[in-house]
């Protein structure tokens, strides 16, 4: 199997086992008769020396991906990169997205060097170290001082490395022409959604419309306890062309803003 093929494969295996609705809307959709395509994946991580999104970019670039843009989140405190394959145009975009720990309280620059300690730069630059979970160990009180500041730090704390989201492109779905009966088919079959900022965020005049599952809560193993809390979710996006007549391929900042919120406490 090629590099690239056997790393959405993993990330694949590990997202599903821990969001089972989006191996569940996935069989859905090819009921249907539809063959899903990955639009792009996003991960998260926390920007210190040794986990910041410059180092686990070298991951991508590895892969023959190349950095396509750049983005700051100002309200939540981050920012993100997007990369996109060079010679294969339909592998799946990557959105990697990093969290700004100096704009923090001192607790939580404290808890996030704690975790950071236990990471070995060796680990960091295995090929599996993206979808091999949490590296650290992380007790539920500091999840939750974690959560009072940031809803970004304490989901990437408890989770660690995998793909926070999948997302279908709907513009490679034969049944669906439109985001709002996707939204609906979603919907009918009981999955809640994400209506942060409304249930579609971005317009054709941006040139991109997205919309995402809530993530379901999932029973997590901390270091002194079991707790429910909210995984991963799953993200559906139509793209627009471009004055060129391609399809736009980047991200509105705006958009991504409100999809982040797909993980927040409900």
């Amino acid at each position: 199997m090629h590099v690239v093929e056997e790393f959405f494969t993993h990330l694949w295996q590990q997202y599903t086992a821990i969001n089972p609705q989006a191996k569940a809307i996935h069989a859905l959709l090819e009921d249907r008769g539809e063959t899903v395509v990955n639009d792009h994946v996003a991960l998260r991580t926390f920007n210190t020396s040794k986990l910041g999104i410059d180092v686990l970019s070298d991951h991508f670039l590895a892969m023959g991906y190349e950095n396509r843009g750049d983005y700051d989140f100002v309200a939540k405190k981050l920012r993100a990169y997007h990369f996109e394959h060079a010679k294969n145009a339909n592998l799946p975009k990557i959105f990697i997205s990093e969290l700004l720990t100096e704009q923090f309280s001192n607790d939580l620059q404290d808890t996030i060097r704690e975790l950071d300690e236990q990471v070995t730069p060796d680990q960091v630059r295995e090929p599996d170290f993206l979808y091999s979970g949490r590296p650290w160990s992380l007790s539920f009180s500091q999840y939750i001082a974690l959560l009072q500041e940031s809803e970004y730090a304490a989901w990437t704390a408890a989770f660690g490395y995998r793909a926070n989201h999948f997302t279908v492109s709907i513009n490679h779905l034969t049944t669906f022409f439109d985001i709002e009966s996707l939204n609906q088919f979603i919907i009918d079959h009981d999955f809640a959604m994400n209506e942060s900022g409304g249930l579609i965020k971005g317009t054709p005049e941006q040139l991109l419309e997205q919309s995402s599952t809530m993530a379901p809560m999932v029973n997590l193993e901390f270091s002194d306890v079991n707790h429910l809390v909210p995984s991963c979710f799953y993200e559906f996006a139509k793209r627009y062309p471009t004055e060129t007549g391609r399809l736009y391929q980047g991200f509105i900042a705006a958009s991504a803003d409100k999809i982040f919120e797909s993980t927040d406490t409900q």
